[in-house]
């Protein structure tokens, strides 16, 4: 856009005898154009024009500006700023924002209008537009529709707008919350996001359901983020390793659905005062699974992260020193790299073991009761026959339950499931059938019901060992107790006396009947074998490390320390503070909190309390692995997923975005 001189006051710019009267090839050009300021450049081919302004020019040309540095003329156009007026509600109009330069707002809609809207043509044209049925209204009927209730309440909250960054971080989210539940990748496109928008559309409106689109929840997507969040745990995972004094390994081996041999190895490690348990290596193994290619697996994982094998300080597996396997060629390896390791027999193994000891008598009523079991629930027709049967008879279940050899804990509730349906089965059983006389033997209920009674006790026992955090003095003490209470058991046993056993009891109690000696006879003998095979697989050893389990007990050094530790154990178990916290603090937490005050003596206890006593946490690991990898699923790369299921560690995921170059959400 261009313009003469005749069309600018030149002659209030230049000063009289300065300059030309006549500027050849004067152009003004304009560079830049906004609501407030035009910006103009003068040229000149014969000089460069040096303006000046006089005191009265000033006042006349108040939104010029010159800039000395540069041939720009900065035209800065004051705004205009509307006043509201009280009259304006006639439009069904009040005021937001600051009185002195306010924005409109229609008390029917809510909608914001600019300053410059503040005309009333403007607003009756928003009112005869947007709300023709109340362009008649009077302004009686406005006021009273901006004093109401709804319009006295607080603004509702600031929606964070849904950019392509949030966007990335919502899928981030979803898809971790996925990996969390084990479902498949497709629901949150199916699923997750249907129901978020409806969600927002019914809370809020359609404007901000629409946003819900712009989350990838895709297949491939949900797949990636999966693999970005255990790539950030397992990253997180390795530098805490770095920096700890030691850790304890757990490991064991399977195979899954689809063929493949899964090796999981869970690791605990100290870290912030307290002892962690985590997920270490998640692996299938495509050749043989041999005890050798085990450990290259957990070795390639230990040299990939420089993670130096010498922390290592326990290796614990199902594999007892007996046993020549596959576990335990790959601990016999771990322990070659790390001569100063230990190795462990999972406890709850131990503890399976010596359950197994049982009399002939009492074996041979257990064995047949796993056939009565069987032979209903092998059949479906007699399993819907037993159902309605019970449902007419009143009884408390509708079904039996199935035994499996390998899930021990299961004998308990099937024995006590079968005594407990013993009237219903009477009426059901087939005279055809050889073991259905045991249901009108009351010498073999007498036996049931020991049984049902012994293996509750039992599986009580090794429930309370499961679990995180276990430690071994924890074990023993259970052990311990289970010891002293067989004893317990025997000799009210002998004496006659059945309550310690409520099954059993009540069942006495309502044949009105005693015990036969030949069935008390095998009873205590159970009991007895039960203690002796419990004292085998749990040996009593001199425990030099009981100070460790209560410090404030300790009066004579411990042989398994030197006098520099006996002093610092003599000056923690003097302090009070420490006295309290003791009572207060697990034992894991106690000594991890106190590596900063007492190092020497800390780090000692830690490292006694770092191996793992059971398999639980592997246990755990396959029971989610096969929950994940289904037989409609035998594709999945279930490691991400597991490192995330199993794992304690919180993934990042601001900084897993602040990672990425493209911020677009499909990214």
């Amino acid at each position: 856009m261009f313009c003469t001189t005749n069309s600018l006051p030149m002659d209030l710019l230049l000063k009289q005898g300065n300059l030309k009267q006549e500027v050849e090839s004067f152009c003004y050009q304009i560079v830049s154009e906004s609501n407030d300021q035009k910006v103009g450049i003068l040229q000149s081919e014969d000089e460069q024009l040096q303006p000046s302004v006089s005191k009265k020019s000033e006042g006349e040309l108040s939104r010029v500006k010159f800039m000395s540095n540069s041939n720009k003329i900065t035209f800065s156009k004051k705004p205009k700023r509307r006043k509201y007026d009280e009259s304006y509600l006639s439009f069904g109009f009040t005021y937001f924002g600051n009185r002195d330069a306010p924005h409109a707002q229609c008390v029917l809609c809510k909608k914001i209008l600019s300053n410059s809207s503040l005309a009333p043509s403007k607003l009756r044209r928003h009112l005869e537009t947007k709300h023709a049925a109340y362009k008649d209204k009077d302004i009686s009927f406005f006021k009273q529709h901006l004093d109401s209730p709804e319009n006295n309440k607080p603004p509702a909250p600031k929606i964070v707008n849904t950019d392509n960054e949030s966007a990335t971080e919502a899928s981030y989210n979803v898809s971790y919350h996925i990996a969390l539940s084990g479902e498949a990748h497709t629901i949150g496109e199916l699923l997750i996001k249907p129901c978020a928008k409806d969600v927002v559309m019914r809370m809020f409106d359609e404007q901000y359901s629409k946003k819900i689109d712009a989350v990838q929840l895709s297949n491939s997507t949900v797949a990636r983020r999966i693999k970005d969040l255990a790539a950030d745990i397992e990253e997180e995972l390795v530098c805490r390793l770095k920096i700890c004094d030691g850790f304890s390994l757990q490991l064991d081996e399977s195979a899954d659905v689809s063929g493949l041999a899964v090796l999981l190895v869970f690791i605990r490690y100290r870290f912030n005062k307290s002892i962690e348990e985590d997920l270490l290596l998640c692996e299938s193994l495509q050749s043989n699974a041999t005890g050798e290619e085990i450990f290259n697996c957990i070795n390639s994982f230990m040299q990939k992260h420089e993670i130096e094998w010498e922390k290592c300080v326990d290796v614990c597996s199902d594999a007892s020193r007996a046993v020549d396997g596959k576990i335990a060629e790959a601990v016999a390896l771990i322990k070659y790299v790390a001569p100063e390791s230990t190795s462990s027999h999972c406890l709850l193994y131990r503890h399976a073991l010596a359950v197994k000891v049982m009399p002939t008598s009492l074996k041979n009523v257990l064995d047949q009761a796993v056939q009565i079991i069987n032979y209903i629930k092998a059949r479906p027709h007699q399993s819907r026959l037993l159902k309605i049967l019970c449902e007419e008879m009143g009884a408390q279940h509708t079904a039996l339950l199935l035994n499996t050899e390998v899930r021990w804990l299961s004998r308990g509730k099937v024995l006590v499931r079968l005594f407990e349906l013993r009237r219903e089965l009477l009426v059901f059983m087939d005279s055809a059938f050889r073991l259905s006389d045991c249901i009108t033997n009351s010498s073999w209920l007498l036996r049931l019901a020991y049984l049902a009674d012994i293996f509750t006790k039992l599986n009580e026992v090794n429930l309370s060992m499961q679990g995180k955090n276990v430690t071994v003095f924890t074990v023993f003490d259970k052990i311990s107790s289970l010891l002293r209470k067989l004893e317990f058991w025997a000799s009210s046993v002998e004496e006659e006396n059945f309550d310690c056993f409520p099954t059993l009891s009540d069942f006495l109690t309502e044949v009105n009947s005693t015990v036969d000696k030949d069935i008390c006879s095998a009873i205590v003998q159970h009991l007895r074998g039960l203690r002796s095979a419990l004292i085998k697989y749990f040996p009593v050893t001199n425990d030099n490390n009981a100070w460790v389990r209560n410090p404030f007990t300790v009066t004579v050094k411990p042989a398994s320390l030197v006098a520099r530790d006996y002093e610092s154990l003599i000056d923690l178990t003097s302090d009070s503070q420490v006295k309290q916290n003791f009572s207060e603090l697990s034992l894991n937490d106690f000594w991890s909190s106190l590596i900063q005050e007492y190092p020497s003596i800390a780090r000692r206890a830690v490292r006694v309390l770092l191996p793992f006593a059971t398999m639980h946490l592997c246990e755990t690991g396959f029971s989610y692995y096969a929950a994940t990898k289904t037989k409609y699923r035998k594709r999945l790369d279930a490691a991400p997923h597991m490192r995330i299921r199993l794992s304690n560690i919180t993934p990042n995921i601001k900084r897993i975005c602040d990672k990425k170059t493209q911020k677009h959400c499909s990214h």
